[in-house]
């Protein structure tokens, strides 16, 4: 294929178009095999639009013995039977936002309807379940070889019931139901591959089916979806350089810039750093970078259960956890932190091995804009188009212009400002600090534009409220909330002088004093009466 008209994969899923229609493909299938040898039932959990379909259809292929659609693949360095199986492969996507259990269970029965089409079907056979056992039977039965089962996007119809305990009760009968054929037939299934995003657990969704073995964070397999440093350097080397000719830079320059923007993601304690492929590939075929995976927003059941457990969107920076703690049966979480994981926002970035620690992180920059947008009405009320266009842009360019001053006047004047208020006051109201709740407000609007920000930051004196770090500036603030009410004894009251007496007093600026940017300290107030920002003092460095 010339290197000026590469075709690019973009929404497609399916193995066995991308090799006959000429589309990039980044190799795989040395990872599939050893798979496939490891264990006969295998479990992977990776986030939406990383490969696991694609990864599916290329095993429906390979047992199929499609020998053809793998010429000048690794695997043909490694198989060498290629043998001819019954295949039964499932996409649960379209049993996602099913309004019942009874929709549910048609869902499923429509999607065995293609296979009784070919092996036949009994009046006897009335449950999902039923249905796929006797499916099964008839594909062993008929053709002298076991069966391999593929089914993809296993959790689809339980997501958006997470919060509803009574739907997700009956859906996980009908689910249990289902799958307790797997175990059933052990004797004539040769191979069963089993995606989702979510770990739900065994006990209550696979039931019986305590063979199954996940591969998630298995070191051997974290690359077997998503595109690694070194595929991009090699066989992605072409579209690269394409790029970086449109955006008028070196190649070298266009590969930081897709580091920054889609690299970041580890699937184990030792893994290689892996590129989202869903955003990558649009890159390259749109020749754009920009933001990709958000296309269709944050999934709502993630912002529901992040609601649910309150969950500090602050802390999401560095969190330290056991691997019980990021990889929690969904079913069994107290926090929302095992779907953040699971669904990539996010991803492990170190590991403490004496301690067995790992430390978890946003992936990288298309994430954290994307994420914080969609977090934004969330947290605080407030419309994220709104925020951007309203004044979040002018508030980066003051502050880009190091006029501090100026940016917290735009702030002030945009919340006094807000013609619709109401979810804004509350989003405050439901908070249990106010100051909590303006450092989450500064924390959206700082990620939103790709800005370093942190909130409280622990120093030997005390926290600092915020640090604020741009390209030629540091900026140190601490804020206050003032409320006219009686009952407001909680709050962090005081000046915006005493703000910034305290950042003096407690030495929060010191540690960026060995930095070669200037350092400004702000003291600021907000009003709980007025909703936007009553005073400040500023110092430092121009």
């Amino acid at each position: 294929m010339e290197v000026q008209n590469r075709r690019y994969p973009v929404g497609i899923q399916t193995f066995s178009r991308i090799r006959q229609g000429g589309y990039v493909y980044v190799d795989k299938t040395d990872l599939m095999w050893q798979a496939q040898n490891l264990s006969p039932y295998i479990f992977l959990s990776r986030p939406r639009r990383f490969g696991k379909s694609l990864l599916s259809t290329t095993f429906c292929s390979f047992f199929r013995g499609e020998r053809h659609l793998f010429e000048g693949l690794k695997v043909m360095q490694l198989e060498t039977e290629w043998t001819q199986y019954p295949v039964i492969h499932l996409d649960l996507s379209i049993t996602k936002n099913v309004p019942n259990a009874s929709e549910l269970e048609r869902k499923l029965k429509l999607l065995l309807e293609q296979y009784q089409g070919i092996y036949g079907e009994l009046s006897t056979e009335v449950t999902p379940g039923d249905i796929f056992r006797g499916l099964i039977n008839r594909a062993y039965t008929q053709t002298g070889r076991q069966v391999v089962v593929v089914i993809d996007e296993y959790d689809a119809p339980l997501l958006d019931v997470l919060d509803k305990p009574e739907m997700l009760s009956e859906y996980r009968r009908v689910m249990q139901e289902f799958f307790q054929t797997l175990k059933a037939s052990e004797a004539m299934i040769r191979f069963c591959f089993i995606t989702g995003i979510t770990k739900f657990s065994q006990l209550s969704i696979f039931s019986t089916l305590n063979n199954l073995n996940n591969i998630s964070m298995l070191p051997q397999f974290a690359a077997i979806c998503g595109i690694t440093e070194t595929e991009l350097t090699t066989t992605l080397a072409p579209d690269t350089a394409l790029l970086a000719e449109a955006y008028e830079e070196t190649p070298e320059q266009m590969h930081a810039r897709l580091k920054q923007r889609y690299d970041g993601y580890h699937f184990a304690e030792l893994s290689d750093d892996i590129y989202n492929p869903y955003s990558l590939f649009k890159c390259f075929a749109n020749k754009k970078v920009d933001n990709y995976w958000f296309d269709s927003g944050t999934p709502s059941f993630l912002l529901r259960q992040m609601e649910h457990f309150r969950t500090d969107i602050t802390a999401m920076e560095r969190i330290e956890a056991s691997a019980h703690d990021f990889d929690v049966p969904t079913e069994a979480m107290q926090s929302a932190l095992p779907l953040l994981y699971q669904s990539g926002y996010l991803t492990i970035k170190g590991y403490e091995r004496d301690e067995e620690n790992y430390i978890l992180s946003i992936p990288n920059q298309e994430v954290r804009v994307g994420f914080t947008e969609g977090l934004m009405l969330t947290y605080t009320g407030l419309d994220t188009y709104n925020v951007r266009q309203g004044f979040a842009i002018k508030f980066y360019r003051a502050l880009k212009a190091r006029d501090l001053d100026l940016a917290l006047r735009e702030m002030q004047a945009y919340f006094a400002g807000l013609p619709y208020i109401e979810g804004f006051k509350k989003k405050l109201a439901d908070v249990a600090k106010a100051e909590g709740f303006y450092e989450w407000t500064f924390y959206l609007i700082f990620s939103m534009l790709n800005v370093y920000v942190r909130t409280q930051v622990k120093t030997i004196r005390g926290r600092i409220d915020i640090v604020v770090k741009m390209p030629d500036a540091i900026y140190v603030m601490e804020l206050k909330v003032r409320s006219a009410q009686r009952d407001a004894s909680h709050l962090k009251n005081g000046t915006a002088r005493e703000a910034l007496e305290q950042i003096n007093s407690r030495g929060y600026a010191i540690p960026y004093q060995t930095d070669a940017r200037p350092v400004r300290k702000a003291g600021i107030r907000f009003s709980m009466d007025t909703l936007t920002i009553e005073d400040w003092e500023i110092e430092g460095e121009e």
